[in-house]
Formats: structure tokens, sequence, C-alpha cells
């Protein structure tokens, strides 16, 4: 790189620090410099451009608001936001009428579609007179609506796209507020949440997994014969890596009291963090899902409990399984034909 282009990087630096975050309040050399921060903006800002603008497409097919294959890989992040997904496949898959048109893993498998990824789609096979022969699952995570009305494309991997047959695929999509092309699923508020959930417990495995983490101080002041401290020094290199826990035992002839002090330093204040971490995160979760925790299995840390759990089933299913029934209940409408019905559930006494 020649001087000149440095020059220029320089100048095109100092303008952009001067406009944005990092603003030197004494440019004397020689002295001690002060630097001022801008208000802390989240990496994820400008991720609101997308707001502004359509779903971009490629004149074949339109590319979804957000990765899809980052929110299947989300899917497995947290216990709660995975186990609260599935509790609402199985209840609304369960409540399925049998049907000769489509089957229950069919059925599930759209449902989960919907619950991750905001988008479900039903292939339909027909016979040549244009009757409905049967509903199957298109998996959502491949399946792009085409530029053109009616119009789906299959991509599975690069290069190999395929265009879907016309009047074959329905699209059942969660309303967004920013367009209407492709369906965001509910939970987005709270996917940082199961992020940090994932990774404070990522982080505590490679905390043990260690073994060389400063987890205390040995502050010795006292009188020691020739050797101990060299004994000491090796037992406590010896106690790093695998099987890291071990007890160290310390004579002192004629030792002073507190000659020999533990002083931790991480291990209690990580604890601490961690189960708070995991606590808010877990509950910021279940809000976004909306599941009662007795659902999920979770223990109550009270001596109270949760409540009845029937009455927090009945509770859940009107307000959450039914309304999901009624959207994929749009498939019937769009068919003409009855394919997908539910039984009517019978509430425990």
């Amino acid at each position: 790189m020649s001087k000149r282009n440095t020059r220029r990087m320089s100048r095109q630096a100092s303008a952009s620090a001067a406009q944005g975050a990092i603003v030197p309040a004494n440019d004397t050399a020689s002295g001690v410099q002060a630097f001022t921060f801008g208000d802390p903006e989240p990496v994820l800002s400008r991720s609101t451009m997308l707001d502004m603008l359509e779903c971009w497409h490629n004149h074949r097919w339109y590319e979804p608001p957000i990765s899809l294959d980052g929110l299947a890989r989300a899917f497995r992040a947290s216990p709660h936001h995975s186990s609260a997904i599935i509790l609402k496949r199985n209840m609304l898959a369960s409540s399925l009428a049998p049907s000769s048109l489509i089957s229950g893993r069919a059925f599930a498998g759209m449902v989960q579609d919907y619950l991750v990824l905001g988008n479900a789609y039903a292939q339909i096979t027909r016979n040549r007179l244009g009757g409905v022969l049967g509903i199957d699952q298109a998996l959502a995570k491949y399946v792009r609506r085409g530029v053109k009305a009616g119009q789906y494309w299959w991509l599975p991997s690069f290069g190999q796209e395929v265009e879907f047959d016309a009047r074959s695929v329905i699209h059942i999509r969660a309303p967004d507020l920013n367009q209407e092309i492709y369906g965001l699923p509910e939970y987005l508020s709270a996917l940082q949440s199961a992020l940090l959930n994932e990774n404070a417990t990522l982080f505590r495995r490679r905390y043990y997994e260690n073994g060389s983490h400063a987890g205390y101080i040995l502050f010795a002041t006292g009188t020691f014969s020739n050797g101990d401290v060299d004994a000491m020094r090796q037992a406590l290199k010896k106690s790093k890596g695998p099987g890291n826990f071990r007890n160290l035992f310390v004579h002192a002839p004629e030792g002073k009291e507190n000659g020999i002090r533990l002083l931790p330093i991480a291990e209690a204040g990580a604890k601490d963090e961690f189960l708070g971490i995991k606590n808010t995160t877990r509950d910021d979760v279940l809000a976004a899902h909306r599941v009662p925790p007795q659902l999920l299995g979770i223990v109550p840390a009270n001596a109270g409990g949760f409540g009845d759990v029937t009455k927090a089933t009945d509770a859940f299913f009107e307000l959450e399984i039914e309304p999901l029934q009624s959207v994929f209940l749009e498939i019937n409408d769009q068919l003409g034909v009855n394919a997908i019905q539910f039984r009517e559930r019978v509430k425990a006494a």
C-alpha cells in the first residue's frame, strides 16, 4: 500500500472518529489524553433497515427478511425454547381428526415449520380432474415464494432450484408488520434471551473443562520449613487439568494464625451470575411462548408450586392451541375441501 493511500485512509478514519464513537478531548501529544464514548448501540441495530425495504428478489423468487437457517439452528439453543414449541406441536397434532387426505406426520411437520420459521407450506397432490388426492409437507426452510402470483420454488441447495407445479402449494404464514410475502415467528423478541441461555451453559462447561481458571489465591505469610513452599507450589500445579478438584493438606510447624489463607476470587460471583442468567432468560422465553411453566416440567422454587396443572392445561389450550387450529383451517378455505378437521376437546373433570 502506498503512502498516499495510507494518508487518505488516516483522514477517513479521523473523520469517522470525529462523527462517531470516539472523540479526543485533549489533542496534546505528550500529555494525558481523555476520550468520551457515544451512547451504546446494539450490534443488530442495522437490521432495522429491513423494515424500510421490501424482500429482495432475483426476478424469480423473494428472499425471506430473516435467515431461515439461523432460526432453524436457534431452535435447539435453549431447552425451554424448543420444549415450548414441541409442546404446542404435540398438542395441536394430537387434536387432529383422522383424515385420508393428510397424515399426522405431515401435519405435525407443518405445525413445527409454522412455529419455528413463521411459514408453513402444504403441497397438494391432484388428480387429472383437479381433485385433491392428498396433502403433504413441503419443508419451509427450502421453499421460496416466487415473484409471480401463486409461484413457489424449491431450493434444497445452490443450483438445484425447482419450480413447483401451479396450484400445488398453499402458504400459511404468521403476520408481519413490515411485509406480506413471508411470515415471521412470534418469539423473535425472546431470541436473544434464548441465545444468552445457551452461551451461559457453554461458558459454564468450558469453566469446568478448562481446569486452569483463577479460582482462588493461596496467601501464605507464615514461617515454613525448607522445601515446604516448593512442595505447595508443585501440588497446586498438579491440581490443574482433568480431575482438578483435589484436596490439599498443608502442615506448618510453629505457624502463626492466618499464616495461610485461601481467598476465592471467581467461583462465588460466577455461580450467582450463572443462576441469575439462566432463570431470567428462561422467564423471557416462556413469556414469549406464553407456556405455563408446569407444562414444561419446571420445578417450582417455592413450596406453593405453580397451581393446578389441569386448569393451566385447559387455559393454555383455549388461549394458544385453538387459535393455531384456526390458522390451519385456512387450508380448507383455499382447497374447498374439509381436509383438516379437529376433534372437540373434552376438559378434565
